[in-house]
């Protein structure tokens, strides 16, 4: 599921280098993500994983491994 949602994450926020991509990837201060991003990977996420996702996870998420945790917690 990693490589799933790293390869969305690396399309919505079109990296050149999906290598910076790791569970411990800061989303903000790493990926310069940004609220309007935030919705985007979660949008892209649900729908290429068909899972739900609440809203507040991807604003106040600190790193992919949090999404990641949430995920393979729930699905």
């Amino acid at each position: 599921m990693f490589e799933k949602v790293k390869a969305i994450v690396e399309y919505q926020l079109d990296l050149k280098d999906s290598s910076i991509i790791t569970r411990e990837t800061r989303l903000r201060e790493d990926l310069k993500v940004d609220s309007l991003d935030a919705a985007e990977i979660i949008l892209a996420i649900e729908d290429k994983l068909d899972v739900e996702i609440p809203d507040e996870l991807m604003m106040n998420a600190k790193t992919v491994g949090e999404i990641m945790d949430y995920l393979e917690a729930n699905y």
